[in-house]
């Protein structure tokens, strides 16, 4: 099937049926899925979907709709209920639509080897990984284990003249499994994703991770309310960001609904803190050559020696505030307007190995797991519960469970003193370990 074809031609209808602008966002993929428990494989789902959605704008009202039928009167239903859905929406003289024609050099986003890869490849990898990591002693039983991919294309065309593609691949595998001590039971989970099948890690590597984690766990101590030195592990420390995100979100900022609104060009972290929101890192997982409505990718400094540098803004929203989109319009699918979202967003690593970050810590907690844990992104407050694992004068000294951590946003982020060499591009929301000198830690 010709998507480009088939976008081209909905433009033609819209602009036909008399729509002042149009825009066709195609989105193409194909999931699998195989699950594993005990040696035996669960379920294998495989599954391919396509479909348009559709934005059409007249006298400034913009409409909205989709579709997965391709035929030519399904197309022309759907220009339809766009239009007729604008006729009676408010006029908004920021919809408008991008004219970019440009696309960002984007390396390493398809893997076209990946379905050829057997499928026999694929779940023995599930069930190696598995059985690994039940060798481990200690180690009393299987949560499952896992493999997916996804694969598909993007194509967006809309009446400015835009006509762009893309495609993309992903892949992933992972185990959980549960230690066991008299009554106690700890569990531990590892995965890994990647865009290339080839880069994936080695079984044995995830199935030994999952398995440290579970075991680690064992025999925990209470501790005290008190003020200690908190380290984020970077398996949590992307908890930190979730609040961030939201808080430099355009949309947010014009409402008045983020702590960091009027902080443009201030200083809101510790000079060690620089983030990054990029588009561009070659084989990221959220890195694409333009983003959910056509405007080129980049990579961003959001974050420079502490001092706050910009916000990310889709064309509404940077159409209301009187500047340019930063190219993080995001789609959930072709069923969902654009909204707004991050590319690939970390913290730049630092230069203290996590060993060091330990032994340079006289007493603190270690994080390494968070429930319902993040910043607020309207008042900047932090809460939610947390485990890990004790530090005296530098050594790891037992698990903790149950306890609770809760702050502000300022006390956090200016309270990063150490920051690790860490650093795992491989996920597209990321920090390497960091250190906060003191936060209130909520125990026994």
């Amino acid at each position: 099937m010709d998507y480009r074809a088939i976008a081209e031609e909905i433009i033609k209808i819209s602009r036909k049926k008399g729509a002042d602008l149009a825009e066709a966002y195609i989105a193409v993929s194909r999931q699998l899925s195989i699950e594993v428990r005990n040696g035996e494989i669960e379920s294998i789902q495989e599954a391919s979907s396509y479909g348009l959605g559709l934005r059409v704008i007249k006298d400034k009202r913009l409409g909205f709709a989709y579709v997965n039928d391709f035929r030519p009167q399904s197309l022309s239903e759907t220009v339809d209920r766009a239009l007729n859905f604008a006729r009676i929406l408010t006029a908004d003289e920021n919809n408008v639509l991008p004219d970019d024609p440009g696309v960002s050099e984007v390396s390493g986003l398809y893997d076209p080897e990946l379905s050829k890869v057997p499928m026999e490849k694929k779940i023995a990898l599930a069930k190696e990984v598995e059985a690994l990591a039940m060798k481990v002693k200690g180690i009393t039983k299987s949560e499952g284990s896992s493999y997916r991919e996804s694969e598909g294309e993007i194509i967006i065309a809309s009446s400015p003249g835009l006509l762009k593609s893309y495609k993309a691949s992903g892949c992933g595998f992972g185990v959980g499994v549960v230690a066991e001590k008299g009554e106690q039971k700890s569990s531990g989970y590892e995965s890994c994703t990647r865009r290339f099948f080839a880069d994936l890690k080695s079984p044995a590597e995830i199935a030994n991770k999952a398995a440290e984690k579970a075991l680690r766990m064992l025999d925990p101590q209470p501790v005290k309310t008190q003020r200690a030195t908190v380290i984020f592990d970077p398996d949590v420390a992307y908890a930190i960001l979730g609040g961030i995100i939201q808080a430099i979100n355009g949309e947010r900022v014009l409402q008045g609904a983020s702590f960091l609104g009027k902080k443009l060009g201030q200083k809101i972290a510790s000079e060690l803190i620089t983030i990054v929101d990029d588009g561009t890192l070659e084989k990221g997982l959220a890195s694409a050559p333009f983003d959910g409505e056509g405007v080129p990718t980049q990579k961003r400094v959001i974050v420079e020696n502490g001092v706050l540098k910009g916000f990310m803004y889709n064309t509404y929203a940077a159409r209301r505030a009187g500047v340019k989109s930063t190219g993080n319009a995001s789609r959930g699918g072709f069923s969902s307007l654009p909204g707004i979202g991050p590319h690939n967003f970390y913290i730049l690593a630092g230069k203290a190995k996590p060993e060091e970050i330990i032994a340079a810590t006289e007493r603190g907690l270690l994080v390494t797991e968070v429930t319902g844990y993040g910043i607020n992104p309207v008042n900047g407050n932090f809460s939610g519960g947390a485990a890990g694992l004790w530090i005296e004068r530098g050594k790891i000294v037992h698990p903790v469970k149950g306890i609770t951590i809760a702050g502000t946003a300022d006390e956090m982020l200016n309270g990063i003193d150490m920051l690790g060499n860490d650093l795992d591009l491989n996920r597209s929301r990321t920090a390497p370990t960091l250190r906060i000198k003191s936060l209130q830690i909520g125990g026994e």
